[in-house]
């Protein structure tokens, strides 16, 4: 598990063992990850599938009382996965991070409360694996845009399609001060 610039994103590499007959991996165990933060229960598990290159999904968090840690694992493809710090009064406000998360490279992000969260495709049929503390509730919804100025996230493709969902989520305003957990 390796910290990264922004304080609770952490960067896990799943170790694999393996042999003739193909090998196993371990995508999650509870132990190792409660040193991290990552020591609520799983309300809920999602995968995904985005088809082509270049797609952007994102960038999305749940304000409290539903704001969830999340653990996103690639199962196939590859992904820029990019975790947005919008926690009131932090250090790294505003701040992103970035990784490539692949099939091949074994890479997982434990994303903490109080993150957003998104992807961008770089490869076709890209599966995703994620591990939520709080099962996702409607009203609780929250996102920023991805292109929004004020983050100038560094999208590594043209943007090939953006959901009419994440195209709309507004432009942070200079007023945005956080949000609290």
């Amino acid at each position: 598990m390796a910290d990264t610039p922004l304080a609770g994103l952490k960067l896990v590499t799943r170790a694999m063992r393996g042999d003739e007959r193909g090998f196993l991996s371990r995508l999650y165990c509870a132990d190792e990850l409660a040193g991290a933060g990552f020591d609520r229960p799983i309300a809920q598990i999602n995968q995904t599938l985005t088809r082509a290159p270049g797609l952007i999904r994102g960038m999305h968090f749940q304000h409290a009382p539903h704001a969830e840690d999340k653990f996103v694992s690639v199962l196939r493809g590859e992904v820029l996965d990019v975790a947005v710090d919008l926690r009131a009064g932090s250090p790294t406000f505003l701040r992103w991070h970035a990784e490539r998360l692949s099939a091949e490279n074994r890479r997982s992000f434990f994303i903490p409360r109080g993150f957003a969260h998104g992807f961008q495709t770089l490869t076709a049929d890209c599966e995703l694996f994620y591990l939520h503390t709080c099962r996702y509730a409607p009203e609780a919804e929250g996102g920023l845009n991805p292109f929004d100025p004020r983050l100038a996230i560094s999208w590594p493709l043209p943007a090939a399609d953006v959901s009419a969902r994440d195209r709309n989520h507004p432009m942070l305003t200079v007023d945005f001060a956080g949000i609290t957990l």
